[in-house]
């Protein structure tokens, strides 16, 4: 080989060595730390474990994430802004964690009286669901990828009975989101209590009430050891969206293969999540019966005050905030078109 080959010969290696590196580079980080805003042994907190998993399958191994519990790197309070800073590149979370910072999350966490699972699916993902939660967490430099969503969440867990609406005055409950707003107008004294300091809360007394999330999730928390009634339906959170959230610098790091390969992932983690939740709820409830706990029905009078209170937190909330109105008006057009089409193909049992 003459000396010009060897040189030509080399400069192509080192060129296509280049080019891989550059490939590689445009794919982004392949190890992603993730904040976690619940434990992984819990349906919600599992959710980003199997997101992972999803993810690692569909990129061939490329990109892998680590699921970290909360305080393992930062309180689970603090995930999203800390996914906003860079300070962690990724997290998990329950979208309604954020309203204090991004007021418009309250509707995709915690709605009351809202539309079912499966049309808010459809909204999020056929409508303009998406489309309007990123514009709200852009100026954050986050993006989300909504990726689970649970069923329409229990009542709460009680140490006395509901038998009219006065009785939840001066109740202290933990309750987040737009079902606080509603409670505290009869007279409750409401708070949100990360999901890990529930249970000392009801067993020292601080609160009298709780609601956290779906049977499934509660059973392992252990709220039937301190309390004493399992109320339904959960009136304050028709569906709960929880999300992959990214900083946006990192998320750019990816080339448009590799993000489309995340968006699959999370569509395959929401299908798990819709298929695996409905009837264990059920299974869970049985179990509890068995131990004890006593399973109501709030009766339907407090339920229709529980209503009006909430139209009434629903024209604040419209009134102050532009946003939370175009998404609630968004929904409610979409969900109705879902539930018209459903009650057109309602066929006899």
């Amino acid at each position: 080989m003459s000396q010009f080959s060897r040189i030509t010969t080399a400069l192509g290696a080192g060129a296509a060595a280049l080019a891989l590196s550059t490939s590689i580079q445009a794919a982004g980080p392949s190890k992603l730390d993730v904040a976690n805003t619940f434990n992984t042994n819990i349906f919600i907190g599992e959710g980003a474990v199997r997101f992972a998993k999803e993810l690692e399958t569909v990129t061939d191994g490329e990109v892998k994430l680590k699921v970290h519990n909360p305080g393992d790197l930062v309180p689970a309070f603090e995930v999203f802004n800390s996914v906003s800073s860079g300070a962690v590149p990724a997290g998990w979370d329950w979208i309604g964690y954020w309203a204090g910072t991004v007021p418009v999350t309250n509707l995709y966490g915690a709605l009351p009286f809202g539309p079912t699972p499966e049309a808010f699916m459809s909204w999020m993902w056929s409508g303009e669901g998406t489309e309007i939660l990123q514009s709200a967490y852009d100026q954050y430099n986050v993006k989300v990828l909504p990726c689970f969503i649970s069923p329409q969440e229990t009542g709460g867990w009680y140490n006395k009975e509901i038998n009219d609406i006065k009785d939840f005055e001066g109740l202290r409950m933990r309750i987040s989101g737009l079902g606080a707003k509603v409670l505290n107008k009869y007279g409750a004294s409401t708070q949100l209590i990360p999901g890990g300091e529930i249970y000392l809360a009801l067993e020292r007394g601080r609160i009298d009430a709780s609601e956290f999330s779906v049977p499934q999730v509660d059973q392992i928390m252990g709220f039937e050891d301190v309390t004493k009634y399992y109320y339904f339906p959960g009136w304050h959170q028709s569906a709960s969206w929880f999300s992959f959230i990214i900083n946006k610098d990192v998320w750019n790091e990816y080339d448009d293969n590799t993000k489309a390969k995340f968006e699959t992932a999370c569509r395959a983690t929401l299908q798990w999540a819709m298929s695996e939740a409905p009837a264990e709820q059920i299974r869970t409830i049985r179990k509890l019966e068995e131990k004890g706990i006593e399973v109501k029905r709030f009766p339907e009078p407090v339920l229709a005050e529980l209503r009006k209170g909430w139209d009434e937190v629903r024209e604040e909330e419209m009134k102050n905030n532009p946003l939370f109105k175009k998404a609630y008006e968004s929904l409610m057009e979409h969900s109705k078109l879902v539930d018209e089409w459903y009650e057109l193909q309602a066929t006899p049992r």
